[in-house]
């Protein structure tokens, strides 16, 4: 599943490919991907016309703010964006296609079909329900340390677990998740109430920390994953722990391990992370 990072080069690919294209046609070819409006034709014919100012990420959400209404897009599981000429075939995974003038389409394409958009109002962008509850981004000005710390002590679970609840900290998915707990030498099983407050300043050190080189790298492709200009992610190179199961760890030279912490895979180092 694209994380911030990945989410956040899709966006800076689209804004660089997009902004001020005008749509002039719409096709929404599975209707299940359109979460709002109810009826299919009400989004292709509210869409039209429009041209796209800007696009901005909220945790893993895109927003393209177009001249009347926002569109939020969530890629899910394997979410793409391409932009084609027209006289280019689409795949049989392309769901939704925007034309653009200057004979352009922007194309949505989701081999899991998981995919979500909504065509909302302005007015309705800062309390809609899928961008309403999200915790602050993973950046110095938004993630501060006591709220941050607060709201650890309120949860006995697993901090892996605490990590992955976007109303935390948006954005984070399960790589990052266990890259970050690697690199503040927390066990991803230790309940996030029992941290101290040393450890927590550690554990926000380190998302800052992973988070700002992940997105320079343009992301992790571990499968699928590409942005808009259909290039992979770098940040791959540099996992400890994701993905090295029964590898050495880069540190201590002992078996990384996996396990499953809130129901999802989890790389781990048992000497570094003790």
């Amino acid at each position: 599943m694209p994380e911030l990072p990945e989410v956040e080069s899709v966006r800076t690919g689209l804004e660089k490919l997009i902004k001020g294209k005008k749509i002039t046609n719409a096709k929404v070819l599975w209707p299940r991907i359109i979460a709002e409006p109810n009826r299919i034709e009400d989004f292709e014919q509210r869409i039209v016309g429009q041209t796209i100012h800007s696009i901005d990420r909220r945790g893993k959400f895109l927003i393209f703010h177009l001249s009347k209404d926002v569109l939020i897009s969530h890629l899910r599981m394997e979410g793409k964006y391409r932009i084609e000429k027209k006289e280019v075939p689409f795949s049989k995974h392309t769901h939704v296609i925007l034309e653009l003038d200057e004979e352009a389409e922007l194309r949505y394409l989701d081999v899991r079909k998981f995919g979500r958009m909504s065509l909302i109002e302005h007015s309705e962008l800062e309390n809609h329900p899928s961008l309403k509850k999200l915790g602050p981004e993973p950046i110095e000005e938004g993630l501060l340390i006591e709220p941050f710390q607060l709201n650890l002590k309120k949860r006995k679970k697993s901090i892996k677990a605490v990590l992955l609840d976007q109303t935390i900290v948006a954005g984070i998915g399960n790589i990052y998740a266990d890259e970050i707990l690697y690199e503040a030498s927390i066990h991803p099983e230790r309940y996030a109430d029992s941290l101290k407050v040393e450890e927590v300043q550690t554990l926000r050190t380190a998302i800052l920390d992973v988070m700002r080189k992940a997105v320079a790298a343009g992301g992790t492709t571990i499968r699928t994953y590409q942005n808009a200009f259909g290039e992979t992610g770098a940040y791959q190179a540099q996992l400890n722990v994701y993905g090295r199961s029964g590898l050495n760890c880069r540190r201590c030279g002992n078996t990384i391990e996996k396990i499953k912490v809130a129901q999802r895979g989890t790389h781990f180092c048992p000497v570094c992370q003790d």
